[in-house]
Parts: structure tokens; C-alpha cells; sequence
């Protein structure tokens, strides 16, 4: 089997190359990236010594993409991740649009020319964000939970966000180009008959992980704690109560696996997530940083951020009853490896330009 990963030096991607490389015998791996985030270009010698096939292109690039071997499968990982991308000052919504959609074109393109399969790792942030705000939400605790005894619309229980809550706008810029990756990506599957799978996928967080606190929040928040970096809780009040989910990409791989080797449902879409179990707000992300690392107390900032929402957790039951799947790593000793990463790259936020 010969698998191409896009996005292939960012921090999902290289774990999933090195995951494949050691699940499958014969496995060949060719990846693409265009290198472009900080920090990835030091992923390239690991990559390439591993026995994957690294091409330096971009996927916004026709050219690039059509200049790449035949693959029997194409796992997109490539994207901007930040759900600020477009308003933050960082990139501009056309920048946006191009990397997130315009390449997931390009790599549908590349699947019926080839007749490859496609795994497509799309987001959470494609659910409403309107709706996800009015959820109806009480303080229990360091963490806002669903108020008991009310009825709560379909979509939504204690166990998180499902396939069927709303995905109607605002969902942000970002979110909208995830949405309309997904819509494309299923026309083109039935159109020209290649297998398509969607994952939705909550928050991935692990060791190595790059970004700011919009695009890997666990990763940022044990680093910055540790390097005593400034850190906001923003909105709802100040006082860090907002709930996200987390799990390790080598579950993604376990899932990833079964895909490979699975029949498409006529809904190939899933959420894919912790779960509740593995959910964690930041007040009780930071009480788990001052055991470790000592006292480094947040400020409170109360401004409303657009786009960002008080509770997001997703429901992966329909994964787990139709493909068996559920994550295996629990948050803590994902938060555990992090922490061992913190202690080996103390100046970990300068090489990956997080600050």
C-alpha cells in the first residue's frame, strides 16, 4: 500500500507517517509540505530517514500535486489551523481560502486522476458557533457543564457534540472552509467513485506539537506555564471555565487503520474526539500546570473573542459503533508526555514562533 500524507512535516502529519511506517510491513509513505510553518522544517531529516518520500511543494500548487507518484490512498493533513486564520493579522482570508480549500481541491483532483482514496482530517470548529454559545451552561465547579433538567436541542448531550448538531453560520472563516472541504470532497468521491472518509476531529494535542494557544491550546498552555509566558483566560467571564476535549494522534492512526481497510458507509463523516473523559477546562488546566511547574496565576480578560465558544466536546459514539474505535490514551498521560517535553525543550515557543 503506498500512502500520500499532505502536511506531511507538521506535527499531526509526521505522527502519522510514523505510525503507518510501524503498523504496516510494507507500507510506502510519500509526503508533501510546503515547510512554511515554523518549526516543521526540523521534522523533514526524521521523516526522510524513516523511508518517507519528502517532495518540499505546496498543495495550493497544481503542479506541485500533479508532479507527485500515484498513491492507492491520500491522508490531507495539510491545512491552517487557526480558527482566528483570516481575521487575526496573521493571514488574510484569501490566504485562508487557498490553503484549507484550494488545496483540498487540488488533492480531489489528484484522487480522480489516480482513483485514489481519501481520508480527510476536517475539525470540530465546522458546528455553529451561535449554537454552540447557546447552549444552556452552569459553573460546576472550575468548569461549565450542561444545566441539568433542561431540554436540550438535538445534537447535544452530557457526552458532547454529535454528527447532527447545526453547522449552519457564523462557524468562522476557518470553519467555513473545513465545511465546504467536506461538501466537495463527498461530490467528488460519488461523482468519480473513489472512497472517501471524514474525520471531525476535537483537539489533537501530544509532545512536539507547534502553534499558538488558537491551534494546539494543551501543548501551548504546559509550555508557556512552565517558561512563566503571559496567559489570558479570555471571555466568559475571565475565569477560564471554557471545556475542550483532547486526544493523541497515534488514536487517530488506530482509527485511520481501520478506515484503510474498511467499507465506506453512505455518511463517511465522524466525529472523532476525547470525549468527555478526556475533556478539560483551562482553570483546571492551569491547576494541573501549578502542581508541576508552580504558581503562575492567568490574568483574567473578559473581552469577547469572535468565534470562540464555551463548551466543545465531541461525541464519538457513532465511531465507536460503527468502526469500533474509541481513543485509548487518556488526557493526563497525554498531558504527561508534554510535560517531559517541556523539560527537554525549555525554549520550545521561540522555535516554533509561538512567541
Amino acid at each position: 500500500m503506498k500512502i500520500l500524507i499532505t502536511g506531511v512535516s507538521g506535527f499531526v502529519g509526521s505522527r502519522l507517517a510514523s505510525a503507518l511506517k510501524q503498523s504496516f510491513d510494507s507500507v510506502e509513505i510519500v509526503g508533501i509540505d510546503n515547510l512554511l510553518r515554523q518549526g516543521s522544517e526540523g521534522n523533514r531529516a526524521a521523516l526522510i530517514r524513516m523511508g518517507v518520500k519528502f517532495t518540499h511543494g505546496d498543495v495550493r500548487s497544481r503542479s506541485d500535486v500533479e508532479s507527485l507518484e500515484s498513491c492507492d490512498w491520500v491522508i490531507d493533513a495539510a491545512a491552517n489551523p487557526s480558527v482566528l486564520a483570516g481575521v487575526d493579522g496573521h493571514s488574510t482570508a484569501r490566504q485562508l481560502a487557498e490553503h484549507n480549500l484550494s488545496g483540498t481541491l487540488n488533492i480531489l483532483e489528484y484522487c480522480r486522476e489516480r482513483k485514489a482514496g481519501l481520508i480527510l482530517l476536517s475539525s470540530s470548529r465546522v458546528y455553529s458557533v451561535r449554537d454552540l454559545a447557546a447552549l444552556p451552561l452552569r459553573q460546576d465547579k472550575s468548569r461549565f457543564v450542561l444545566e441539568s433538567g433542561v431540554q436540550l436541542r438535538s445534537g447535544v448531550s452530557d457526552a458532547g457534540i454529535t454528527e447532527v448538531f447545526p453547522t449552519s453560520q457564523p462557524i468562522s472563516l476557518y470553519g467555513a472552509t473545513k465545511l465546504s472541504s467536506e461538501i466537495m470532497a463527498i461530490e467528488y468521491g460519488m461523482t468519480f467513485g473513489f472512497p472517501v472518509w471524514i474525520n471531525r476531529c476535537g483537539v489533537l494535542a501530544g509532545a512536539g506539537q507547534f502553534g499558538t494557544a488558537e491551534q494546539g491550546i494543551f501543548s501551548y498552555w504546559l509550555h508557556a506555564y512552565a517558561a512563566r509566558a503571559p496567559l489570558r483566560y479570555i471571555g466568559f467571564g475571565g475565569c477560564g471555565l471554557q471545556v475542550r476535549d483532547a486526544f493523541h494522534p497515534f488514536d487517530l492512526v488506530e482509527l485511520i487503520i481501520k478506515q484503510l481497510n474498511g467499507t465506506i458507509p453512505s455518511d463517511p463523516i465522524f466525529n472523532v474526539g476525547g470525549g468527555l473523559a478526556n475533556s478539560m477546562s483551562l482553570a483546571e488546566l492551569s491547576a494541573w500546570c501549578s502542581e508541576r511547574f508552580g504558581a503562575h496565576p492567568p490574568v483574567p480578560d473578559d473581552r469577547a473573542r469572535q468565534f470562540d465558544v464555551p463548551w466543545l466536546i465531541m461525541d464519538s459514539t457513532r465511531v465507536e459503533t460503527e468502526l469500533g474505535w474509541r481513543p485509548s490514551r487518556s488526557l493526563t498521560s497525554i498531558l504527561e508526555e508534554i510535560e517531559a517535553h517541556v523539560h527537554a525543550h525549555p525554549d520550545w515557543l521561540k522555535l516554533c514562533g509561538a512567541v
